[in-house]
């Protein structure tokens, strides 16, 4: 005979939500690490210290899970790009604000989200798309005042008064500069080591050259945004 789940008393739920997130945090590892179709529910319930099948308490199955870990990223995306506009001053400081977010929720540590949404987006079914899109559209439209005033300046890239066709355009201008922040999850490694004593002064080693989030983004901006209006 099925048994109904016993009453939960108030004081249960924070430890159901801290549950719920540590099954998102480790999914969300796993599935960088060894790709979603390789990873079995039983790999995330031992990550968490679960049984099997306990993971089906919170989620009706994998794909929710990989929803989840999808939504996560953009929510923390959402919520650190507005915690960081509310910083900036200068339309400089927003465009490198929003780029510096969004490389932190790439890379910082214990944020595989959004690397996953890239490259486990086939996985899910038709309606969680859906869903996601609508949570993705809301943290993108967070870019597009700061875009629209770039390029009506005649601030970002050849987006100038001598092509207003483009200027127009700031869904493709997103799509480019976001588009090239998303394709570092593929070659970017956070790693600082200092130039060999034994290299001559002036000529750094590969590793030497490697930066870490904050000079990325300041190289970032650079590339993208004009310092003249053309």
């Amino acid at each position: 005979m099925h048994l109904a789940p016993a009453a939960r008393s108030p004081q249960d739920v924070p430890e159901e939500v801290n549950r719920r997130q540590a099954l998102i945090r480790e999914s969300a590892r796993l599935f960088r690490e060894k790709g979603y179709d390789a990873t079995t529910v039983r790999d995330i319930a031992g990550a968490v210290g679960m049984r099997s099948g306990s993971p089906f308490y919170h989620f009706k199955n994998k794909q929710e899970i990989l929803k989840a870990v999808m939504e996560e990223g953009l929510h923390q995306g959402y919520e650190r790009s507005v915690a960081a506009l509310a910083q900036a001053s200068t339309l400089q400081q927003r465009f490198r604000a929003l780029v510096r977010t969004h490389y932190g929720i790439l890379h910082d540590e214990g944020s595989e989200f959004i690397a996953v949404l890239l490259y486990d987006w086939r996985s899910l079914p038709p309606e969680y798309k859906q869903e996601i899109i609508k949570v993705k559209d809301r943290y993108d439209a967070l870019w597009q005042p700061t875009l629209q005033d770039l390029m009506q300046a005649g601030l970002l890239g050849a987006n100038s008064a001598h092509d207003p066709a483009a200027a127009d355009d700031v869904k493709v201008a997103r799509l480019l500069v976001m588009g090239a922040i998303n394709f570092t999850a593929t070659w970017y490694k956070q790693q600082i080591e200092k130039t060999q004593p034994t290299q001559p002064k002036g000529h750094p080693t590969v590793a030497a050259l490697r930066m870490d989030l904050d000079a990325l983004a300041d190289r970032t901006v650079r590339f993208f945004m004009r310092t003249d209006p053309a």
